[in-house]
């Protein structure tokens, strides 16, 4: 781990977190080969954005190499420093969506489907002893994601209030609901393609969504058993080694 880049560089800005964010991203593109499948929404619940001491979400990207299948066996050592888990709703996108002025109603007709999701987010810097500078440099905390086997026509569905259920080794553990993001899922992922279009980026076709999560932090341990539910939607598993 490292200490944070907000302690090494206090002049940092969100700007110039991006800066970094970028840059590692296309470094893992050339010599990793990996490709983008997605993007992610950080930072979207009051709670979290009280203690990270800003008002806005950020953004990380989603390559093949972060995406484990549902029910996956994830090797804690191996893959991953401090994780914790968040149960999130992602959006399937089937057409395109470039900001400024995309609206939620953009977003739903742009969505094929929703299907519910784990991401496990993961940090670089020690304790999770972040600023939203930290965070957004290293990807917007995110480590790997998991989509569960079922996907939804989300029209007609009330979104805000989609209940989620996570529960860690047979217990519950956490539960929310779609309101928790922004107050609608769909305004979250607005949110993204109008601030992605300022840096002239695309949500594209056949791209997923992680529109933030319905719950805390959950923290991992190997030998966990997680598996969440959102209602009406399916279902999402994995287990820590």
């Amino acid at each position: 781990t490292l200490a944070p880049l907000t302690e090494q560089y206090p002049d940092i800005t969100i700007n110039d977190a991006y800066a970094i964010s970028q840059h590692l991203l296309h470094k893992r593109m050339s010599r990793d080969n990996e490709r983008i499948v997605g993007k992610k929404i950080g930072v979207t619940s009051k709670a979290v954005q009280d203690m990270l001491g800003v008002y806005q979400p950020d953004f990380g990207f989603l390559t093949d190499a972060m995406q484990r299948a549902n029910g996956a066996k994830i090797e804690m050592q191996r893959n991953l420093i401090q994780p914790k888990a968040e149960g999130e709703i992602a959006f399937h996108l089937k057409e395109n969506l470039t900001g400024p002025g995309v609206t939620e109603s953009d977003v739903l007709a742009a969505t094929a489907t929703i299907v519910p999701c784990f991401e496990i987010v993961d940090s670089r810097i020690a304790d999770w002893n972040i600023q939203i500078q930290d965070t957004i440099a290293d990807n917007a905390s995110c480590g790997l994601f998991i989509l569960g086997d079922a996907a939804v026509d989300p029209r007609g569905l009330d979104l805000p209030g989609l209940k989620l259920t996570v529960f860690k080794n047979g217990e519950v553990e956490a539960e929310g609901f779609g309101s928790a993001v922004q107050g609608n899922p769909l305004t979250a992922v607005a949110w993204l393609a109008n601030t992605l279009g300022d840096y002239g980026i695309a949500l594209k076709a056949g791209e997923v969504i992680l529109s933030g999560s319905l719950t805390p932090f959950i923290p991992v341990a190997p030998g966990d058993e997680l598996h969440l539910e959102l209602a009406g939607v399916g279902a999402a598993s994995c287990r820590f080694v």
